[in-house]
């Protein structure tokens, strides 16, 4: 079929949906919705047998709408209505909750049901259940409306005649730290993560509050900054304390690491480090985080949106190189919702010296693959469990295997950001894909599913999502099953680098001598892109990349 997705951006759920639809062999096009004009425009130069708006903030043209099938996804169960569907989800501790496609008509949300799927509701913030949840239940709603739409005998269900739900103002989401418990606040952040936040007031700054983590050790003065680390402030609650990672200043501003917002006036707060790889012991804030399975070392980094500022980059470079010493297979496993998404843009765009602390970012990002590309002592493994992008897909490839989970998005470019790139990839990709290949996928920046990865032999494996880590696991231990498979596979991999050290080294300075002016010249479109993307810019246009010519 030609089928159009109508979108408000190309975010996580819309490209996960575009590679699914794309893999099975349907013909896409996509067209964001600006107005009215450029939907219907669209829809008359692609003729689209169906439409499918799984990410929309505006109402469907009814001249649309009444001429092509149009199925809208909404996050909800049948008869929920109205926006902030998740954001209820939390606050009223919903165990259970469902997506649903609806026919598009003149009602917001109250369309007949053409598939609904639901799912056990996970203990996190909003934005992590909308990528992980929401996504998988939605590509499953899409095989079910596929199916439904070609019975002739199918009858949909009509939407419940329910009321809009209450829309959630700044006043619903407020913290009440003299009575809210540790728990009562982190709801209320999940709820809010990672759009609106919550208003608050923090040393005389209204800010939005984001990424709230338990802490189970500091205790002290309710909302008092108790300690710093890693960017984030812990502030006291009245049976606890709670850590803040990431915060924005009221009407102006973008979301930065705590401290950043903070700046001097938590002079003189205690940084309270953890060692440089955390146990995962007790409830606290960290960013990275290891676990032993015998042999295999299981490396964790959990870094807000998977993006990598040069002090990160650094402190997992050293966690890597000090794993490595006792382990014979490492296993990165990356963040809660990405894998990696390269280097850190927000804190980029906050910088006085852009060009310095750009360059300072990407220099630290190599230095982090390199150890692990020239890391001859052990396996290393990529667990691509989550999406990736730019930089990070290219950190995945520079293991020796690299692994993912069904449904996985993959972007392996930069150039929508303005960046030739760097991060070996001129040697890790055309070494798995072939140049031809590596050039088609840095060239035409579309999303790329896990599958089709596999596919091109740019990863190794995909395991179900149903039983991941168990095969992970399982795949892990079988590269130390056998002890001479391992020694052969170890000298191998010695010979391989010896040889082809200075080949691997000139490609990395071959990118860097391109990147050079793209992040010290004034006029570099990478200034241009990353403030569009930072300051969360509405598109003017659908980019044409995306649509069927």
């Amino acid at each position: 079929m030609k089928i159009l997705l109508v979108v408000s951006g190309f975010n996580s759920l819309t490209q996960s949906v575009f590679v699914k639809l794309q893999d099975i062999g349907h013909t896409l096009s996509v067209q964001y919705a600006i107005d009215d004009e450029s939907i219907i425009n669209e829809v008359n130069r692609f003729s689209p047998d169906i439409i499918i708006c799984p990410y929309v903030k505006k109402f469907i043209p009814k001249e649309v709408f009444t001429k092509v099938p149009t199925y809208i996804l909404h996050p909800g169960i049948r008869g929920d209505k109205g926006h902030h569907s998740l954001d209820h989800v939390i606050r009223d501790d919903k165990k259970e909750w469902g997506v649903v496609l609806l026919r598009a008509n003149e009602h917001f949300d109250g369309g007949d049901i053409y598939s609904e799927v639901k799912y056990k509701v996970r203990d996190t913030y909003k934005a992590s259940l909308y990528r992980d949840e929401v996504v998988t239940a939605t590509l499953e709603a899409i095989d079910e409306l596929l199916v439904n739409i070609q019975d002739e005998n199918f009858k949909p269900i009509p939407q419940s005649s329910t009321p809009l739900h209450h829309y959630l103002t700044t006043q619903d989401r407020q913290i009440d730290w003299q009575k809210d418990t540790t728990l009562e606040i982190v709801r209320k952040v999940y709820a809010s993560d990672s759009y609106p936040g919550v208003l608050d007031e923090i040393l005389g700054i209204e800010c939005y509050l984001y990424g709230a983590w338990e802490e189970e050790k500091l205790t002290g003065e309710v909302k008092k900054i108790l300690a710093k680390r890693d960017g984030a402030i812990c502030l006291g609650t009245i049976d606890g304390a709670v850590w803040i990672t990431h915060l924005k200043e009221k009407n102006k501003g973008i979301k930065l690491p705590s401290t950043y917002v903070m700046k001097e006036k938590i002079q003189g707060v205690k940084e309270n480090r953890l060692p440089l790889i955390f146990d995962m012991s007790y409830k606290t804030f960290y960013e990275i985080g290891s676990h032993k399975d015998g042999d295999v070392s299981y490396l964790c980094f959990n870094f807000h949106n998977g993006a990598m500022n040069s002090e990160q980059a650094i402190r997992l470079k050293y966690a890597f190189e000090y794993l490595k010493e006792t382990a014979k297979v490492i296993i990165l496993i990356g963040a809660r919702d990405f894998f990696s998404n390269g280097i850190h843009l927000n804190i980029l765009e906050d910088s006085p010296k852009q060009g310095e602390d750009g360059w300072s970012n990407i220099n630290a990002m190599n230095d982090l693959i390199k150890s692990i590309i020239f890391a001859s002592d052990v396996i290393t493994v990529s667990s691509l469990h989550k999406n990736a992008g730019a930089g990070g897909v290219f950190l995945a490839l520079a293991c020796d295997y690299v692994v993912g989970k069904e449904n996985t998005v993959l972007n392996p470019h930069y150039k929508t950001m303005g960046l030739s790139g760097s991060e070996y990839h001129t040697y890790s990709l055309p070494k798995r894909v072939g140049k031809e290949k590596a050039d088609e996928l840095l060239k035409n920046c579309l999303p790329l599913s896990i599958q089709k990865a596999k596919e091109i032999g740019m990863i190794n494996e995909v395991f179900s999502h149903s039983n991941y880590f168990e095969t992970l696991r399982s795949y892990a231990q079988s590269l130390i099953a056998d002890q001479d498979k391992y020694d052969d596979f170890i000298y191998k991999k010695e010979d391989y680098l010896e040889e082809n050290k200075q080949f691997i080294n000139d490609c990395k300075e071959n990118e860097i001598k391109v990147m050079y002016p793209e992040f010290w010249e004034k006029e570099s479109l990478f200034h241009k892109l990353r403030y569009d993307f930072v300051y969360k810019k509405v598109p003017t246009i659908t980019p044409k990349r995306l649509q069927i010519q």
